[in-house]
């Protein structure tokens, strides 16, 4: 049997590379993301049944009425709240994490139901399990309550608070050392709970909404971490593989998301934009820009005479869930001749992959949707231009202003076309709390109002033409 659960455990690992290999491109993404769940269905299926402490009715009661709750939010959740889901779904990772690890430690040290720890590798991980977990649930609930609009979603900063982290992560380790020399004294290891559930907190909510997509990718590495020790704990080598591939894959999204901002992962942790907008000129302050306003009659002209079209996508478009009145233009456009295709910045959103989630679920084929680095040097042979809720990621402040906060940060060259159309409700700034150059460009017209509404009437005049 041993040999059998063994084997099974290997074959999901291979599942699990060759998911997130599929992951790679949108095309096999969906293929990818379902071998994954077979390596996982395969994987609890070998562990489930190894346990003697409950039976299998139990266990598979636990499974049937998690599936139940896990399939009413799917269904439920709107696509633009996937970030706050993803972030909910992180956050449950460590929690998970930190309850089997103190579980653990109780069993072992406390109930004299095991011979206790023989060798520094279990305490070790039992430490790290809890102090990765703990920061990961407390972390995520934060990042949920920003995403949600639970709580601001600026940067939420006091006098000390580096010194503070710093003085709990020290007090942290030592305390870690406590629990290796005693394993019989609970008051450390629950301490370094708490310390972890309080950090969590601490280290997120200096950061800026601007910064969301770093935070989501990087608590989603640390989720991974989390069970990767608790692989550890358990001796289990299918948990230790899946929490190293998760942590891996998501320190090098955080990389990818840190680069396409032109920032330090340490930067990020440190304080988002809310805290250096002000040097920039704050639209609060009032804006010398003169914009240019253009009606639904008059786009739908523009867009009828034009034979390239780039649609740029950002969390504006989320917001009004205008992606299907997108899809509708889209198809308008094709009908018309018109070379249709979609920019995507890599920060867009607030989620690594949030428009292209949102695109492909309103079914706008995926070798429509062009990366920033493929796209970028095609604005310039482009007619026409039309974004749709994005703001900081087509600011060319980004490239002439360096005294702007996302000086040098990567941005799509939007105002390089011929004409550009903005579609927004108003002028408000975006995450980083500063004006938009692009607004006031002499190729750039404005159309204001909801953009699912807007759209929708744009639809319509571009039919009757």
């Amino acid at each position: 049997m041993k040999l059998y659960i063994e084997i099974a455990y290997l074959i999901s690992s291979i599942l699990f590379i060759v998911g997130i290999k599929m992951l790679n491109k949108t095309q096999t993404a969906r293929k990818g993301n379902f071998v994954s769940a077979i390596g996982m269905f395969i994987a609890i299926l070998a562990t489930v049944v190894q346990v003697r402490a409950i039976t299998l009715i139990d266990i598979f009661a636990g499974i049937l009425i998690g599936s139940i709750i896990g399939l009413y939010f799917a269904y439920k959740v709107k696509m633009t709240q996937i970030p706050e889901m993803v972030a909910v779904f992180n956050g449950f990772g460590g929690l998970a994490s930190l309850a089997i690890a103190l579980s653990d430690y109780w069993l072992n040290t406390q109930e004299g139901l095991m011979a206790g720890y023989s060798d520094l590798i279990v305490p070790i991980s039992v430490i790290l399990s809890i102090f990765i977990g703990g920061i990961t649930f407390t972390g995520s609930m934060i990042a949920y309550l920003k995403l949600n609009g639970k709580i601001s979603g600026r940067a939420i900063v006091f006098s000390g608070q580096h010194p503070l982290n710093l003085a709990l992560i020290i007090l942290s380790i030592v305390l870690s050392v406590f629990v290796v020399i005693n394993t019989s004294d609970p008051i450390y290891i629950l301490l370094i709970s708490l310390l972890s559930l309080v950090l969590g907190v601490l280290l997120v909510i200096p950061i800026g909404g601007a910064d969301m997509p770093v935070v989501i990718s990087l608590l989603n590495s640390y989720s991974g971490m989390a069970a990767c020790a608790t692989g550890f704990v358990l001796s289990n080598n299918v948990l230790i593989i899946s929490g190293a591939l998760v942590g891996a894959s998501g320190i090098v999204l955080t990389q990818i998301m840190c680069k396409a901002m032109n920032r330090s992962l340490m930067n990020v942790l440190l304080g988002g934009f809310g805290q250096t907008a002000g040097s920039a000129g704050s639209v609060d302050g009032g804006s010398d820009i003169v914009v240019k306003e253009v009606g639904v009659e008059e786009a739908a002209q523009i867009f009828d005479s034009v034979s390239s079209l780039i649609i740029v996508p950002g969390y504006g478009m989320a917001v009004a869930q205008a992606q299907h009145a997108i899809r509708e233009m889209y198809e308008i456009c094709e009908k018309k001749n018109i070379n249709v295709r979609f920019a995507i910045h890599p920060v867009a959103g607030r989620m690594p992959g949030h428009m292209n989630v949102l695109l492909a679920e309103a079914n706008i084929p995926y070798d429509k949707l062009i990366e920033m680095e493929l796209i970028n040097d095609d604005f310039s042979n482009t007619d026409l231009v039309f974004i749709v809720g994005a703001n900081d990621v087509v600011n060319p402040a980004a490239k002439t202003n360096p005294n702007s906060p996302i000086f040098g940060m990567p941005v799509l060259n939007v105002e390089k076309a011929q004409t550009v159309i903005v579609s927004k409700r108003g002028m408000a700034p975006g995450y980083a709390g500063i004006e938009n150059e692009l607004f006031g460009a002499d190729n750039c017209l404005m159309l204001f109002g909801d953009a699912k509404q807007s759209i929708t009437k744009l639809v319509n005049e571009l039919k009757e033409l």
